[in-house]
């Protein structure tokens, strides 16, 4: 049976991925920063599927001085290895969400830790994960990325760059790894209906990008079937973009917001 290392998976768009994959009879090993969120998150999993088999696994992705923790990646892929569980799918969806960077107002260093956790750390676990494939030929791995790699939001700055990072990183992987039956591509959320939106509601009944042309925000099960798509169907494609978020990337301005109609 195939298993799925799918990271950030013990809230909102990760524990959709993972129902998702689980849901399809997939194995799951899924990771968070927090022992006791992951363990909460494993109990809840191993209950609702009860017939594939669902492990948590606590890693952070930088060391304290915000430098990218390749000996916990090693770890990682080491103890997996022991127990006889190999990866046929990487789902990257971990991510520091690099809120509130304002230039004039932060660090280099704290600009480099969100670029050192989603570009250079999930560089680190596609270089261990592909080197596991490549001696069982082939497998999959598919980046969460964001439509904000193309369109920039204010105070977030760190981040913007960190995505438009990734996708070089997803379309270089997809070159180099090709040879080896690995495809290498990205889904592209927009906003997504997570706990920020519930927490916030004045905010986000106003805020610009729910106004997409087909009238609806993705939820995190949206999210969850375009990944699964380019896991167990998408067999001759790499190097690819699917973009999740109603059309706002095409829209010059929210068509269907109040304001302009």
């Amino acid at each position: 049976m195939k298993t799925a290392l799918i990271t950030g998976a013990c809230i909102n768009t990760g524990v959709d991925i993972v129902n998702r994959f689980a849901s399809e009879g997939v194995n799951v090993v899924f990771t968070g920063r927090n022992p006791e969120k992951v363990k909460i998150a494993e109990e809840g999993y191993r209950k609702n599927f009860s017939d594939v088999y669902i492990e948590g696994y606590a890693i952070d992705s930088l060391n304290d001085d915000f430098s990218i923790d390749e000996k916990s990646v090693d770890e990682m892929f080491d103890f997996f290895d022991k127990k006889g569980v190999f990866f046929d799918t990487i789902v990257l969806n971990a991510a520091d969400q690099g809120l509130d960077m304002k230039i004039f107002e932060n660090s280099a260093k704290e600009f480099m830790k969100v670029l050192n956790t989603n570009v250079g750390w999930n560089y680190v676990i596609c270089d261990r994960a592909a080197k596991r494939m490549k001696e069982r030929n082939g497998g999959s791995i598919t980046f969460v990325n964001s439509n904000t790699a193309y369109r920039a939001i204010p105070d977030r700055i760190a981040y913007v760059s960190s995505k438009g990072g990734q996708l070089g990183l997803m379309r270089a992987l997809a070159i180099d790894l090709g040879k080896y039956n690995i495809r290498v591509n990205a889904v592209l959320p927009g906003m997504i209906k997570t706990d920020r939106w519930e927490k916030n509601p004045e905010f986000y009944e106003k805020v610009p990008s729910r106004y997409t042309p087909i009238g609806d925000v993705a939820v995190g099960a949206d999210i969850a079937d375009a990944v699964w798509y380019f896991a167990a169907h998408a067999r001759n494609t790499t190097g690819a973009e699917l973009v999740v978020d109603g059309g706002n990337t095409v829209q010059l301005y929210p068509v269907n917001c109040p304001e302009f109609n």
